[in-house]
């Protein structure tokens, strides 16, 4: 099993509290308060429909916990495990309302992140022996960043900048802004402290040429072929960290990792997500 750092409840508390808010609206549900009884008490499993790498079974369950405290849980599996399809994540039980009106808010989370996780653990399978490693990038849903990010630790990548405030990547706009990549580097070192990390975008082996003249610490080798990555790496010579980004496929990530990069960003990862299925089956009691 994929060994990861838990999240704190209390970081993914206030997005599990917006998600219910905006389920339940003004109204709450009617459909569940109409037909269910409020002394009704359930049984549900927590059932994957298809295989692939469990992601937020915890984020999940505390959706059931934020309406009512007094759910209980049976834990079959933990982030980071593989499951087949078929396969009991969890059994939760308590008031039929609670798993009813909560079922929705934990599923979307569960298969959101589990999909995620999946598609890293697939990237990172394909890379096989090499160097490289699956990165994701700021191309999260708003408001799931930590969640979105989360993700793919479980699935095996490891994570760019959380936030802009992280480290700098100096992009092509900046460029243009600063009147080039010296004077862009010039005004961060002369802003920022010796803890904070710069990378800067390049297109062409000439501004890469240019970047490793100046005081960097990574590069983002922006849609290059394979070849040219090739050459990029060779010419860097381990002076500087190499990230490989753009047009990156799951058909083309084990070539991009032969280059010899040290990191492959894919913003797909999180913002194109394939949502893992996943239900909740019901045991009435």
């Amino acid at each position: 099993m994929m060994q990861i750092p838990p999240l704190y409840p209390f970081s993914y508390a206030p997005i599990i509290e917006r998600a219910l808010a905006e389920d339940f609206g003004e109204a709450g549900d009617i459909t569940t308060d109409a037909i269910v009884a409020p002394e009704a008490r359930a049984r549900a499993a927590i059932v994957a429909r298809s295989g692939g790498r469990v992601a937020g079974l915890e984020v999940a369950l505390a959706a059931f916990a934020a309406l009512d405290p007094a759910v209980t849980v049976e834990h079959g599996h933990r982030d980071g495990e593989d499951v087949q399809a078929g396969a009991t994540l969890a059994v939760v039980s308590g008031a039929a309302r609670v798993l009813l009106s909560g079922e929705r808010t934990a599923l979307n989370l569960l298969g959101r992140m589990s999909g995620i996780a999946t598609t890293t653990r697939d990237l990172v399978t394909a890379v096989g022996d090499h160097k490289a490693r699956i990165v994701c990038t700021r191309k999260t849903a708003p408001g799931l960043r930590l969640l979105d990010k989360y993700a793919v630790r479980a699935g095996g990548g490891v994570n760019h900048r959380f936030g802009l405030g992280d480290g700098v990547l100096i992009k092509d706009n900046h460029r243009v802004m600063a009147g080039g990549v010296a004077p862009a580097i010039e005004r961060v070192r002369q802003r920022l402290g010796h803890m904070v990390k710069v990378e800067v975008e390049v297109d062409t082996l000439a501004e890469l040429e240019e970047a490793l003249g100046l005081d960097v610490d990574a590069v983002l080798l922006d849609n290059m072929t394979p070849a040219t990555l090739t050459e990029a790496v060779a010419l860097v010579a381990g002076r500087v960290v190499t990230e490989a980004s753009g047009g990156i496929t799951p058909q083309t990530v084990a070539e991009v990792a032969a280059t010899g990069v040290d990191l492959i960003s894919l913003g797909w990862l999180t913002h194109s997500v394939t949502n893992w299925d996943v239900g909740l089956d019901f045991e009435p009691q």
